[in-house]
C-alpha cells in the first residue's frame, strides 16, 4: 500500500517501507524558475488534479562538478530537470504531531543537492522526527547579485529556502509534523544559509531552533563586493549585467563562466578585484541588500534579529584540512604563506608567534589550518553563540574530533566528516572516500541522538554556553565540557572576527 496525502496545491503518493516509514520525494514547493521566472523570485507551484506519483527524487539545481579533488571526496547528484525547487520528506508517523527538521545542504553555494543518497532522513524519521530536504538554486543563478538592476532581487538561493520553510509551514501537519516545532539545519553553506536566515525579515517566525553546522553568520558579500563579481560574470559572458540579458544566457555556457570565475578567484584572490569574496572564496554566496538581507547576518543577529531562538553550533576540530590535504598544499605551505594568510585575515603582527606557541612543533600547514580553521569556522561559531546567549535563547556549542583515516589521517577531523554521522549513514558509499571505510557507529549514535534531543527538547545533553568562558561539547574525543574554545588566541581576533 502506498500512503497519499494532501497538499495545498494536490495529493501526493509516496512510498510506505517495511520500517514503517513512509518516504515522499520531489514535492514542489515553487515553480519551476524557467523561462520569465528564471533570476525571478519563487512563485508558487500549479496546482494539480489527481495524484501525483513522489517516489523518486526529483531534478536538481545546475552545477558543474566540485573541482578536483573534491570531486573524488564529496559526494554529489545531479538529476536534469526544469522543476529544481522540490523538497522530500521522511515521516513515521502521518496522523503524528512530531518535530519537524529541515536540512539546507551545502556545496559553496554552488554545489549539493537534497537528492544526495547520505542525506537520507529515515534515521531521523525512525527517531521520532520528520525529516524535510529539498534543492535550492545555486551558483549565479541563485546568488548573483546585480546591484545596477532593480528588476533583479538579490538572494533568489535564500528566497527559494523561505518559500520551502513557508510550504512546511503550511503542509507538514498533513505529514505529522508540528509546524510549531521547526528546527532548520544545514552544514557548511547550508549552516550560512541558516545563518542568514536568523537574520532574513522573511523568514521571521517560519522556524523555531535551528542548527549551524561548519558555518554560521559572518559569510555574506557587501553590495560593492558583489558588483564587482557580477560585472566579471558579465564579461565573461560578453552580456551587460542585467537580468533580462543574464537571463537571455543559455544554461551551459552560464554554467561554463561560473566555472572559469571560480577558478579566477583562486588563482588571484585579490580584495581589489573581488571584495570579500577573495578571503571567503566564494563568489556566489548571501549579499546584503535593502530586502531581503538588510545587513550582514552576524549583524543582524547581534541586534536582536533572532531573539530567543535556540541554536546549536560548532564545527569539525580540522575543518580546513579539507581543502589542504587533498590537494598537496598542506606540505607546500611556507612560513611566509602562514605570514600572509594571517595578515589577510587581520590578525596582529603577534598573531602568527601566539599561534606557533599554542601549537608547538607545528608545521606551517598545520598553522595554515588553524588560522584559516578558526577564521572560517570556529570564531564564527562563537560570536553567533555570544549574539544569541545575549538575547534571551540558549547556544549549545560543539566540536566534532573524530580523525578520518583517509589519507593516511593527515584529513583529521576535517570539514563535512560530521554530516554521516549526524544523519547515522555512515554506511553510505558516497561518504567512503571521507572516512576512509572506518565506521565508529558509536560516535554517530551520539551525535545523531543529540541532534534529535535538540529538536525535540531544546537541549542536545550538555550544558548552554555562558561567557566569560564557554562550554563546547566534543564528538569523537573524550568529552571536555569546560573546554574553553581557542583559548589564549580569542583575545588576537577582537575587533577583527
Amino acid at each position: 500500500m502506498r500512503p497519499v496525502l494532501a497538499t495545498r496545491h494536490g495529493s501526493v503518493r509516496g512510498i510506505l517501507g517495511s520500517d514503517g516509514i513512509a518516504r515522499f520525494k520531489n514535492i514542489p514547493y515553487a515553480a519551476a524558475p524557467t523561462g520569465p521566472l528564471r533570476f525571478a523570485p519563487p512563485r508558487p507551484p500549479a496546482a494539480w488534479d489527481g495524484v501525483r506519483d513522489a517516489d523518486a527524487y526529483g531534478p536538481t539545481a545546475p552545477k558543474t562538478a566540485y573541482s578536483a579533488p573534491l570531486d573524488r571526496i564529496l559526494p554529489e547528484v545531479d538529476i536534469p530537470g526544469e522543476d529544481i525547487l522540490n523538497l522530500n520528506v521522511w515521516t513515521p508517523d502521518p496522523g503524528g504531531r512530531l518535530p519537524v527538521m529541515v536540512w539546507v545542504h551545502g556545496g559553496a553555494f554552488t554545489n549539493g543537492s537534497g537528492a544526495v543518497p547520505g542525506y537520507d532522513g529515515t534515521a531521523f524519521a525512525r527517531d521520532g522526527v520528520v525529516l524535510v530536504s529539498l534543492n535550492y538554486r545555486l551558483g549565479a543563478e541563485g546568488f548573483l547579485h546585480v546591484g545596477a538592476d532593480d528588476t533583479a532581487p538579490a538572494n533568489l538561493g535564500l528566497l527559494d529556502q523561505v518559500a520551502a520553510l513557508e510550504w512546511v509551514r503550511d503542509n507538514i501537519a498533513s505529514f505529522g509534523g508540528d509546524p510549531a516545532r521547526v528546527t532548520v539545519f544545514g552544514q557548511s553553506a547550508g549552516a550560512m544559509s541558516v545563518g542568514a536566515l536568523l537574520a532574513m525579515p522573511a523568514a521571521k517566525g517560519l522556524f523555531h531552533r535551528a542548527v549551524l553546522q561548519s558555518g554560521a553568520a559572518h559569510h555574506a558579500l557587501s553590495p560593492a563586493s558583489a558588483t564587482l563579481v557580477a560585472a566579471r560574470m558579465a564579461a565573461l559572458l560578453g552580456v551587460p549585467p542585467t537580468r533580462p540579458d543574464l537571463a537571455a544566457v543559455p544554461l551551459p555556457r552560464l554554467l561554463a563562466a561560473q566555472h572559469e570565475l571560480r577558478g579566477e578567484i583562486s588563482a588571484r584572490p585579490d580584495p581589489a578585484l573581488w571584495g570579500e569574496a577573495a578571503l571567503n572564496m566564494m563568489p556566489f554566496e548571501p549579499v546584503v541588500d535593502r530586502d531581503s538581507l538588510p545587513s550582514l547576518p552576524i549583524d543582524a543577529i547581534a541586534d536582536g534579529a533572532a531573539a530567543g531562538i535556540d541554536v546549536l553550533v560548532g564545527w569539525t576540530r580540522d575543518e580546513f584540512r579539507l581543502f589542504t590535504v587533498p590537494s598537496g598544499l598542506h606540505g607546500q605551505v611556507t612560513d611566509d604563506l602562514v605570514e600572509r594568510a594571517a595578515a589577510a585575515y587581520g590578525l596582529p603582527a603577534r598573531g602568527v608567534a601566539a599561534y606557533r606557541a599554542a601549537h608547538p612543533g607545528a608545521a606551517p600547514g598545520d598553522l595554515y589550518a588553524e588560522i584559516a580553521t578558526d577564521w572560517f569556522y570556529r570564531l564564527p561559531a562563537l560570536r553567533l553563540a555570544e549574539a544569541q546567549t545575549r538575547h534571551g535563547a540558549r547556544a549549545h556549542l560543539y566540536e566534532f574530533a573524530w580523525s578520518s583515516p583517509a589519507f593516511g589521517g593527515a584529513l583529521g577531523a576535517c570539514h563535512a566528516v560530521d554530516v554521516p554521522f549526524v544523519f547515522d549513514n555512515l554506511a553510505d558509499p558516497g561518504f567512503a572516500p571521507l572516512l576512509g571505510g572506518a565506521q565508529p557507529q558509536h560516535i554517530a549514535d551520539s551525535t545523531h541522538a543529540a541532534w534529535v534531543s535538540f529538536a525535540t527538547t531544546g537541549d542536545p545533553g550538555w550544558p548552554a554556553h555562558r561567557e566569560p568562558g564557554g562550554t563546547v561539547h566534543r564528538f569523537g574525543a573524550p568529552p571536555d565540557d569546560t573546554h574553553a574554545p581557542l583559548a589564549d588566541l580569542l583575545p588576537l581576533w577582537e575587533g577583527v572576527r
